[in-house]
């Protein structure tokens, strides 16, 4: 039997957008938040399930421009100079207001770990501990190795990625070019570039055991804001000073956390979250030796031991 949610509304955050969040679980459980991935990988089914095993009130939202949050990032018209990461840090601040929760434990993965770490550096007074998956900070370092150190393992997919923007677009405006394609008004200039991004991501995860093309597929909305909402964050740097959730995380002095990283996840080696750890003494740093980005048997069994601690 599948979760399905106890509560659920839209959030007016301000600049004309609302924010989709549901809660599951246990209304009386300690209160949770997932931060999903991307960014602009709005969450799915499958994380209710095991977000709740343990008795957690769970939150679940679809950050700025994605998922059912209005207006959609698919559309070239939506304004994306209001969804930073500053805005989304508000917005998970206004929605633990509005839910009347003092504390949360704050759980994401991949572009969720950072903003996740991002959110706890600005209101570590408002989380009770951390879990983490796919460790990210996104650093420029980060970003350039997942879109172009990488291409020394994936050259012939690097090869269509580059051959994806502009001819003579240096290195350094790639992504930028990849986000002015995505606000094209041409519906079949967006595509393609849609389709070119995410058949870069699809080669990434190929070594992995997970789905094979878990970014490919027909043309959506899903895909649209996906490619739309990544391009803009990554080609900015997520406005964050490069390594701040690292040097800072002495912030988070005095907050548990539990960091699940795959020894073999190349679209986020774990050399972030090893630097991370060393300057966060209540965190640690659980390894997985033959898994990589995404979620496997293994690193759900990860997940769910680091729940129990917090439930």
């Amino acid at each position: 039997m599948r979760t399905t949610p106890t509560a659920s509304g839209m959030l007016d955050v301000g600049d004309g957008n609302r924010v989709y969040w549901e809660t599951c679980g246990d209304p009386a459980g300690t209160p949770l938040v997932w931060v999903h991935g991307g960014p602009g990988m709005a969450m799915t089914e499958r994380w209710r399930d095991r977000l709740t095993a343990h008795g957690h009130r769970a939150v679940f939202f679809h950050q700025r421009g994605c998922g059912r949050s209005t207006p959609n990032a698919a559309d070239p018209t939506t304004d994306l100079s209001v969804n930073t990461t500053a805005h989304l840090i508000a917005d998970m601040e206004r929605l633990r207001a509005h839910l009347g929760i003092e504390r949360w434990v704050v759980t994401g993965g991949s572009w969720g770990s950072t903003l996740g770490l991002a959110y706890a550096q600005a209101h570590p007074e408002r989380v009770s501990a951390i879990v983490l998956l796919a460790v990210t900070t996104t650093r420029r370092r980060e970003i350039d190795w997942l879109y172009f150190g990488l291409g020394r393992i994936f050259p012939e997919a690097a090869e269509r990625f580059r051959a994806g923007v502009p001819a003579g677009t240096c290195q350094e405006d790639v992504l930028a070019a990849y986000s002015r394609l995505m606000d094209d008004p041409d519906p079949e200039v967006r595509a393609r570039a849609a389709h070119d991004w995410c058949a870069w991501e699809d080669a990434v995860l190929s070594h992995e055991a997970g789905p094979a093309k878990p970014f490919s597929g027909s043309t959506s909305a899903e895909q649209l804001a996906l490619v739309r909402i990544c391009a803009h964050y990554f080609s900015h740097g997520a406005w964050l000073d490069e390594g701040v959730l690292i040097r800072e995380a002495g912030k988070l002095a005095g907050i548990p956390a539990v960091l699940i990283h795959g020894r073999v996840d190349l679209a986020g080696p774990l050399e972030t979250a090893w630097e991370l750890v060393k300057n966060w003494p209540d965190a640690e740093l659980v390894v997985l030796e033959g898994s990589g980005h995404q979620s496997t048997a293994t690193s759900d069994a990860a997940l769910s031991r680091a729940l129990l601690r917090f439930a």
